[in-house]
């Protein structure tokens, strides 16, 4: 009889020591994070918060800030490093912002300030301040929030912002005045020149660059200028949004939110406002699951005073949008591996982000997709993997919209119920699992209903559009099938695909009709290399 080996459990052991110390490795950055944040906010009971945040009565605070979940692709995002080098992946995903900008220093620990972070990679600055005050009648636009049939005809120029002098303020007091060579009461002056602007928020090709408007709309005023009658002690992000409808540039907000929040250290998720006029949309549904509420900047009846106040950049300015246009040399890798072997090429940051979403909404994010046994007792016993179709349908988007959506696949139709067919026949030629086909009508369906629909799929398959960007909360090992016709031939999700390290496989048309025998014979051969 062989004795047992005693070497095995020594490296048993060693194997559970270092697991123990990746995860009080993690914890330890996780709750960090709010060691980079302001002081405790300094409530004051007689001043109300109409935006049912924190309000202290009778000594006693209630916080509805939502906490951070614990992701498996987290990785520390403070402090940045300060030798990362340039056009890397984390300059492009993750803390790229590691120049800071001091345009108002604090006097003492309750002091007002207001500073920018600068990425080189990015060209683009998150800002932040402790008490600035936001006047709405100076914003020119309309309310925005309303329903989308109360506004139908709408112009675009009116949802958004035009900022006008003193927009906002933040409070300076009498020493810095005189450093800055400002008078007494009643006197202002510009907080940022148009030289640090366009050092710092340049406007890189944008017409129209709201958030660089906004922190130009900034007046340092003394601190008897300063006055609030309604006060947001929690940290609150201001977000201005252009293709507000569209789940593309969407999740390119939602993206820059997220990034600006991990920046500057946040230990629970902000509340937003929306410093623009557009209407609601089907989208706020993610916007509420990942952050703590939303309001819009006019439904503000008064001026009000934010404690901390976070600027998000514009979503044109994350590499998700840049990546289009210029080329990013990032490949999607797990964040184990990135922690024991860092590489400058790979990034973990947008699975860490589909991880985000996925847990705004509820569902699991410590375990992957399996597969499912078949309900009925009839059917064969193999695995069955679902296979998401992500459908266009016509829908009503935004004011300016009539409707109806471009074709980007002609035959859709065709090729969907030519897939149902071949699933139904049974005769589908895979002889290790089966096929549940999910017909993903995602614009009649809750945001919610979309997520879980990409995190149970195997196999995403879609024309190009606008859609398929729910590819960011796939789970890894899921294959993304795109079909793209010739008038859309764009990188879109080949890239988010690769950011992820999913398996892509495009599908090059000739024109807008697909072959329905075509697309069966590819979506074969990926079953087959999924074991199938």
């Amino acid at each position: 009889m062989s004795k047992r080996n005693p070497r095995i459990p020594k490296i048993i052991l060693y194997m559970l020591l270092l697991n123990s110390l990746f995860l009080c490795i993690y914890f330890a950055f996780h709750s960090s994070s709010s060691s980079s944040s302001p002081d405790p906010p300094q409530h004051l009971p007689h001043l109300p918060s109409r935006f049912r945040v924190s309000v202290t009565n009778n000594n006693q605070s209630a916080s509805i800030q939502k906490p951070w979940p614990i992701l498996p692709s987290y990785l520390p995002w403070t402090p940045s490093q300060s030798n990362l080098p340039s056009r890397s992946c984390e300059g492009y995903f993750g803390n790229g912002f590691t120049k800071r900008i001091d345009f108002l220093k604090p006097t003492n620990s309750k002091g007002s300030w207001f500073r920018c972070h600068y990425s080189e990679t990015l060209q683009s600055s998150i800002c932040e301040g402790r008490n600035l005050r936001m006047d709405p009648d100076r914003i020119a636009m309309s309310k925005g929030g309303e329903k989308l049939e109360e506004v139908m005809g709408r112009g675009e120029e009116e949802e958004l912002p035009e900022f006008r002098e003193g927009a906002f303020e933040v409070a300076e007091d009498k020493r810095n005045r005189r450093i800055g060579g400002g008078g007494g009461r009643g006197v202002s002056r510009r907080l940022v020149s148009d030289e640090m602007l366009n050092e710092y928020i340049p406007e890189g090709g944008i017409g129209r660059h709201t958030m660089r408007g906004l922190v130009g709309s900034i007046r340092a005023v003394s601190t008897d200028d300063f006055v609030c009658d309604e006060w947001v002690e929690e940290p609150t992000l201001l977000v201005t949004r252009f293709e507000y409808a569209n789940m593309f540039h969407t999740v390119t907000d939602w993206y820059s939110a997220y990034v600006s929040s991990r920046v500057t250290g946040l230990p629970n998720r902000p509340h937003v406002v929306f410093v623009d006029g557009h209407c609601t949309t089907q989208l706020e549904e993610t916007w509420t699951a990942l952050f703590s509420g939303i309001r819009y900047a006019k439904n503000f009846t008064k001026p009000v005073c934010f404690r901390h106040a976070i600027l998000s950049p514009l979503g044109y300015e994350t590499a998700l949008f840049k990546g289009l246009s210029g080329e990013i040399e990032c490949n999607g890798e797990s964040a184990r591996t990135l922690w024991q072997s860092p590489d400058n090429k790979k990034t973990a940051r947008l699975s860490e982000f589909g991880e985000m979403i996925r847990s705004s909404f509820g569902f699991p994010v410590n375990r992957h997709r399996s597969t499912e046994k078949p309900l009925s007792s009839s059917s064969s016993s193999l695995p069955l993997h679902n296979v998401l179709f992500v459908r266009r349908e016509d829908y009503l988007a935004h004011p300016r919209h009539g409707g109806k959506v471009q074709s980007r696949l002609i035959n859709e139709e065709e090729v969907f119920e030519s897939l149902r067919q071949w699933v139904a026949s049974g005769s589908t030629g895979l002889a290790k699992c089966g096929i549940n086909l999910v017909n993903g009508l995602f614009a009649h369906m809750s945001m919610r209903d979309q997520v879980k629909a990409i995190q149970d799929a195997s196999v995403i398959i879609g024309a190009h559009g606008a859609g398929l960007t729910h590819i960011v909360s796939a789970t890894p090992n899921t294959t993304i099938f795109e079909i793209i016709s010739v008038e859309f031939r764009r990188p879109h999700f080949e890239l988010i695909a690769k950011w992820k390290g999913l398996e892509y496989h495009p599908m090059h048309l000739a024109n807008s009709r697909a072959d329905p025998t075509a697309v069966i014979e590819k979506l074969k051969e990926i079953m087959k290399n999924l074991g199938c």
